[in-house]
């Protein structure tokens, strides 16, 4: 890895652990799930859709067919990812929810048969360390803070799978579409997913008060555009499992965050499985990292 996606890992990683405190504050003000991954996504639609149709319409012109529908598909995951995650945090403790969201990198190394890339014997170690440390968050129900910690860990799993489906998708499309087009696309598809979803059920889209849309906008630079945006653009230039590996400090940062702002403590079981279920990804990264070239070449 070269210094510059040291610096760019960091920048992301810092800015997503600030997404789960950020969600938590807009729950408290009453605002529901859908809500929040509705305006995270369209307001960083508004401004990249304008600019990848001023620079980048030929690029989005000369797409396959078939890239096309994995950007939708890759907008769709990416919706899914947000709901079933964010809905998460009403339920579970931060600390519980972001460390099995984190999982993502376990499901990746699951879908290798799919992608054309087996997964080592270390790796599959590494996968039941992670299933392990899973099942003993699981089984902390009321250790580790939240109304329904089953559900909530459920659904934190569930935006796990969602997420791997995103990153796999988004490394097979960026290296032959540019940063903001294809954000801009993913993105563009999550809102418009998630307003019509807003419609079917009837979730209100204003008002809001002060306070809650400067949540929004909060969660729109720092988690959307440092965060994913940048993830994105790695993902062009670094393979999904050396990315995913590097998003488990998000789990750190947003426990520590948790309880700084919150006064939230985790449970001593769900602390334990958390260190299990990262010890488990990092031997599954680091044992798939091992075996392939870190770094594939592309014209950014």
């Amino acid at each position: 890895m070269r210094r510059r996606h040291i610096v760019w890992l960091i920048v992301g990683v810092t800015a997503v652990s600030t997404s789960a405190i950020l969600i938590r504050a807009a729950d408290d003000q009453g605002v529901s799930s859908l809500a929040i991954a509705f305006f995270r996504c369209a307001l960083a639609s508004a401004v990249l859709v304008p600019l990848a149709l001023a620079r980048h319409r030929a690029a989005l012109g000369a797409l396959s067919r078939s890239r096309r529908w994995l950007l939708v598909a890759g907008g769709l995951a990416l919706a899914l990812h947000f709901v079933t995650w964010i809905s998460s945090l009403s339920y579970t403790s931060v600390a519980a929810s972001t460390v099995l969201v984190q999982t993502m990198p376990i499901w990746v190394a699951l879908a290798g048969p799919l992608t054309g890339e087996r997964t080592s014997r270390r790796g599959w170690l590494g996968i039941a360390v992670a299933i392990a440390g899973s099942i003993v968050i699981a089984t902390a129900s009321g250790t580790g803070g939240g109304s329904n910690p089953l559900l909530g860990d459920a659904l934190a799993t569930a935006g796990a799978v969602f997420a791997a489906i995103y990153v796999l998708i988004g490394r097979h499309v960026r290296p032959e579409l540019s940063l903001v087009p294809y954000s801009a696309s993913v993105y563009a598809v999550a809102a418009l997913s998630l307003a019509l979803a807003m419609l079917a059920t009837g979730t209100p889209f204003a008002p809001y008060s002060t306070e809650v849309w400067a949540l929004f906008l909060a969660m729109t630079i720092g988690p959307q555009f440092l965060g994913h945006t940048v993830i994105n653009h790695l993902l062009g230039e670094l393979r999904a499992s050396i990315v995913s590996v590097a998003l488990l400090a998000e789990a750190v940062g947003a426990t520590i965050l948790a309880f700084v702002v919150f006064g939230e403590r985790p449970g001593i079981r769900v602390v334990v499985g958390g260190a299990i279920v990262l010890s488990g990804v990092a031997i599954t990264v680091l044992a798939e990292a091992g075996r392939r070239a870190d770094v594939i070449e592309t014209d950014m």
